[in-house]
């Protein structure tokens, strides 16, 4: 462990002024193609109409306001950005993790609560494209999910919502059950969100610290707190996705890094869940085969074993009743090309849904993934911890190309990609001088957060 940790440092500590210029250059590249999406988004809505997105390339209106979460969300930054380096390093590692969790939750908050309660949160999941839409629609659940995929096309009888029929059931399915055991209503939908959402960061840094270093997570964990993304995660369906997701893979680096085999298979329970929350959480699979690489799975291949049979817990059990998830995602693609998918073009979002993804993860990440792609070169050695986060992070980032070239998502990525994006924070573990760069991440998020009103 020792040698591990000396590694890190020495992977870690490039404090030589041309590493630092080329992290600003790669934030100002990144800072580059947001102005060109805005300007070449404003002149194409504009001008066809085609974008379906007020303030381009966010699902967003032009809005400067403060609200109650103001102060907290300003506190938060400033302590975080003040105290965060230094308690990461020194706090004992279970209570890390429960700090973490609370100041992402607070940071979640705080945001939401600048557009006040009801705006911010309670009325989030209640739009008519959202999931409590439905609620007493699964008065019969076994039925409803029988007939679930008759209603995903627009022109078939009493069509889902978008978000409903853009999902497999396990969504609008867990805000049912929310409502069964007396959590109805978007108040508490909305806290359910941001609650779960906020424990994303705790997985990530379970699985850096099991995979990478424990330094290493201790570095990344005031960057993952204070994520401009959580100008999305409050009340928004995708953060509890997110927190499912990052759970099956911190699940799977315990197993593979050799604790308990039962972690395998509730890594595969969840990941199984994954899939039935969100069709394009399939790609995780891309983040799993990183860890199994990583933990040389060759060596201990009975592993495979409970993973797979976890995997396919949720799968047979929504088979058997009566959904059948193939056929669920071949008339979603129908569907998307009935409607804004098919419409808004191709040849703006292939690169503006990446200006939204610099919005969500901020110009630390950025220059993180440009020292990530640097741990690879010229010849990296799997054994190094900066090369094994380099690898992780990079996989996320992959996973999240492969979701934009697929054509499958065009505009409101910023939500969407929350997932992916809370393992792309972690690249801020190989940045050198932390409270610079949590400072530029903290004024994005507020400025954001302040001038638009966000929406999905």
């Amino acid at each position: 462990m020792a040698g591990r940790a000396r590694s890190s440092v020495s992977t870690v500590n490039r404090t030589e002024p041309a590493a630092g210029r080329r992290d600003l250059y790669a934030a100002s590249a990144a800072a580059l193609l947001v102005v060109a999406a805005v300007l070449i988004g404003r002149h194409i809505e504009g001008t066809h109409h085609t974008l379906r997105v007020n303030w381009p390339p966010l699902y967003a209106e032009w809005m400067p306001h403060i609200g109650p979460g103001t102060p907290a969300a300003l506190a938060v930054a400033v302590a975080v950005v003040t105290y965060g380096p230094r308690v990461a390093a020194t706090l004992r590692w279970r209570l890390l993790l429960l700090a973490a969790w609370g100041t992402s939750f607070a940071w979640i908050l705080s945001l939401a609560m600048i557009d006040d309660w009801h705006r911010g949160i309670a009325i989030r999941l209640t739009t008519k494209y959202e999931y409590l839409q439905v609620i007493d629609r699964f008065q019969d659940i076994p039925a409803t999910l029988r007939s679930y995929t008759q209603h995903i096309l627009i022109d078939s009888p009493d069509p889902w919502p978008a978000h409903t029929a853009g999902h497999p059931p396990a969504a609008p399915l867990t805000f049912v059950l929310l409502d069964r055991i007396g959590l109805g209503g978007g108040g508490w939908a909305g806290l359910w969100c941001i609650v779960t959402g906020a424990a994303a960061c705790m997985a990530v840094l379970t699985a850096v610290r099991a995979l990478a270093s424990e330094e290493l997570a201790r570095r990344a964990a005031p960057f993952l707190v204070l994520a401009p993304a959580a100008v999305w995660m409050g009340a928004s369906a995708d953060a509890y996705f997110a927190a499912v997701a990052a759970w099956a893979v911190a699940l799977l680096a315990l197993a593979a890094t050799g604790r308990s085999l039962w972690w395998a298979a509730g890594s595969g329970l969840l990941f199984g869940l994954t899939c039935y929350l969100s069709y394009g959480l399939t790609l995780f699979a891309v983040l799993v085969a990183a860890v199994l690489l990583l933990g040389r799975v060759w060596r201990r291949p009975l592993l495979l074993a409970p993973l797979l049979a976890g995997c396919a817990v949720v799968p047979a059990a929504f088979t058997v009743i009566g959904f059948n998830w193939w056929e669920g995602y071949d008339l979603l693609v129908t569907r998307y090309y009935q409607g804004a998918g098919g419409i808004r073009p191709y040849s703006y979002w292939v690169w503006a849904n990446l200006a939204c993804a610099v919005l969500t993860v901020g110009p630390a990440t950025v220059a993180g993934l440009r020292r990530a792609g640097a741990e690879l070169l010229p010849r990296p050695r799997l054994t190094t911890p900066g090369v094994r986060l380099a690898l992780l992070a990079l996989a996320a980032l992959g996973a999240l190309l492969a979701a934009d070239l697929s054509g499958m998502s065009k505009a409101e990525t910023e939500r969407i990609w929350l997932p992916f994006t809370m393992w792309l924070l972690a690249a801020g573990g190989l940045l050198p001088r932390p409270r610079p760069w949590l400072t530029a991440q903290a004024a994005l998020a507020l400025t954001v957060n302040h001038l638009l009103f966000t929406g999905w």
